[in-house]
Parts: structure tokens; C-alpha cells; sequence
């Protein structure tokens, strides 16, 4: 089982330090987990430039489409890779910047409130078991720690952004994940 440990990582998982996020909001307390898919350039793995992308170093001369995300300033708190490598780029306690105008059961600004999680992947092709099994295993540890954070409470960037979101997509699983998580339990 993966540990959490007080500074709000994950022990043994490589952390790469995002400048964006911030401090949550006095007296929020973590209660939602917002599942995402990222891929860059789109469709391809493995490039990178994901982490470039969540640590503002992205070379924007790489490819044509990082012209269209220049400047944007972005980050989930994991990267779970193709192979199901976990890398952390924010503390769980902190505010990620990865929901942008969001709302989750009436409750505006989900960055305040949710960890983020991205899948490398695409909306229409399908997620590996390795990440599955270690998104089940990390949802596991976070409902540990954050009594708030139930079942109930995980969802989709597109369950709180619809019609501007549309990741996980329909390639995500969600019968699979949950059948995932119910072997940890």
C-alpha cells in the first residue's frame, strides 16, 4: 500500500516541484478526486513534455501545437505515465492548478477542494492496467488519509467542466477502475 506522508507526498514516488499551485483556501478540506487525461504533443507518449509542460519549461518551438498552450501555467498533483509510473508535482495539501472554472454538487472552483490526477492518455484510446492499477492504489491511500474523499466523491474533469472537458473520456473505464479499487479493499 502506498504511504502518505506528513509534507503530503507519496513516499518513494519522484517528486518535481510545480510553481503552480498555491495554498488552499482556509478550512478547505480535500474531499473530491478529479481524474484527467493528458497527452503531449496530443496523441503521443512518453515525449516528456508533460513535465516540461507542468513545470514551465516547455519548449513551445517542439511542436506546433504547444504554441496554443504557451503561457498557460498548469499542474495536477500526479502523473500516473502509460507504464503506471506515479510523479508528484504538488503536495496533496496544496492547491493544484488543474480544474480551471470548475463545480462539483453546486461548489465552484473544485482546485479549492479536489487533488487532480492525470492519466497520460487520450480520450478514445485506451488506458493501460498498469494505470489503472496504480490510480486504484493512490485513490486507495488518499481515502485513507482524507475521510472526505469517498467513492461517491471521484469523478471526471468532465463531470465538473462539462461542455469545456471531456477527459477521462469514453476510452476510461470506470466499472474497471472501481473493480480495481475494490481489490484494495
Amino acid at each position: 500500500m502506498l504511504q502518505l506522508t506528513d509534507q503530503g507526498l507519496i513516499s518513494g514516488v519522484p517528486f518535481l516541484d510545480s510553481p503552480n499551485c498555491e495554498d488552499r483556501p482556509e478550512g478547505s478540506e480535500v474531499s473530491l478526486l478529479v481524474v484527467h487525461n493528458i497527452s503531449l504533443p496530443p496523441g503521443q507518449f512518453g515525449s516528456g513534455d508533460i513535465t516540461d509542460f507542468f513545470l514551465n519549461r516547455l519548449d513551445v518551438e517542439r511542436h506546433p501545437y504547444f504554441h496554443s498552450i504557451a503561457g498557460l501555467r498548469v499542474s495536477a498533483h500526479l502523473l500516473i505515465d502509460r507504464q503506471g509510473a506515479i510523479t508528484q508535482f504538488v503536495p496533496f495539501h496544496r492547491r493544484a492548478w488543474h480544474a480551471g472554472k470548475s463545480c462539483y454538487a453546486s461548489r465552484e472552483n473544485c482546485n479549492d477542494f479536489s487533488i487532480g490526477i492525470e492519466l497520460e492518455g487520450c480520450d478514445d484510446l485506451a488506458y493501460t492496467d498498469p494505470q489503472y492499477q496504480a490510480l486504484a492504489a493512490v485513490t486507495r491511500a488518499l481515502m485513507a488519509r482524507y475521510p472526505a474523499l469517498t467513492r461517491e466523491r471521484i469523478c471526471g474533469h468532465s463531470d465538473i467542466a462539462p461542455g469545456r472537458k471531456t477527459d477521462p473520456g469514453p476510452a476510461f473505464s470506470w466499472d474497471y477502475f472501481y473493480a480495481q479499487l475494490d481489490l484494495l479493499f
